[in-house]
């Protein structure tokens, strides 16, 4: 075989490997909307046309959390230093809502100056992805929201978010914050820890591990079960605010009736009762 045989076979070689190899993924695009979800199987953000908000004033109860994470929130959307925050505590109380209804409310007062992407928890592993991409983007602002946050047995899809937050050798883009919703104030479950304390040679670095996820969170917010008083308050400034036709002390009581049935009383609870009340008297809320 000639030399120049030898090249022209090397390169048929190559341009067969080449017709192998998949396809490059797209690149990302984040002008046509402030909110997106990551689909992590096509690595393409997609644009969130109508985000289900509820408005910043209507989520009662919350005070403290509301102020301290808007404070945040707003310092990130002006360039200023800010923490990733996880938001904590019980079912129902307004931790994505909160999230949500400060991402509309700084774009009302300064549109498209920062951008919501959410992030499923079985998706973190192509996390470090996510932000390699966004790396560049930095004349935007984005908040990567995972909501739901947990991790059971065996999974170890943390330690892609735990490099994310703090330890890994490359530093976090400045333009991006991680926020998360949890039941859970430690995002392992105590089992999981436990186990792998077990099984280990040193069980104490085990422990370390698992519990300094929560630590890389600047911000820990406490969401806690709301009073039969918070709960009506908030049926009441939903009535109010949606136009909702029936006298205080009727409403009162079915809220309290509603709730009883569910076994639950929260800001979620109080939501739906008002869906169903407004459907009855013929009224769509959004």
């Amino acid at each position: 075989m000639t030399t120049q045989d030898a090249i022209r076979l090397l390169q048929r070689i190559a341009q067969g490997i080449e017709k192998l190899a998949p396809a490059p993924p797209p690149e990302i695009e984040i002008k046509s909307s402030d909110a997106y979800t990551w689909d992590a199987e096509s690595k393409m953000l997609l644009p969130v046309k109508d985000t289900q908000t509820i408005d910043l004033s209507l989520l009662l109860g919350l005070d403290q959390v509301r102020d301290t994470l808007l404070a945040n929130t707003i310092q990130f959307s002006k360039g200023y230093s800010a923490n990733n925050a996880l938001l904590w505590g019980a079912r129902g109380m307004g931790k994505s809502s909160l999230i949500k209804a400060i991402h509309s409310h700084i774009n009302k007062q300064n549109p498209g100056s920062l951008v919501l992407i959410e992030i499923h928890r079985e998706d973190l592993e192509s996390l470090p992805y996510l932000i390699r991409a966004l790396r560049g983007w930095v004349i935007r602002r984005f908040i990567i929201f995972c909501d739901d946050l947990s991790f059971d047995t065996g999974d170890v899809s943390y330690k892609s978010l735990k490099t994310m937050l703090e330890g890994g050798i490359e530093a976090k883009p400045d333009h991006i914050l991680f926020y998360a919703t949890s039941n859970r104030r430690h995002l392992v479950p105590r089992e999981m820890v436990e186990n792998e304390k077990a099984a280990a040679v040193h069980g104490g670095d085990v422990l370390e591990e698992k519990i300094s996820l929560s630590d890389r969170f600047g911000l820990w917010l406490g969401f806690h079960a709301c009073t039969l008083d918070t709960y009506l308050e908030i049926v009441l400034t939903y009535a109010k605010h949606y136009k909702i036709n029936m006298a205080e002390d009727d409403l009162k009581q079915q809220a309290y009736l509603w709730a009883s049935a569910r076994g639950a009383r929260s800001g979620r609870v109080a939501w739906q009762f008002i869906q169903d009340l407004a459907g009855k008297q013929g009224k769509r809320i959004a």
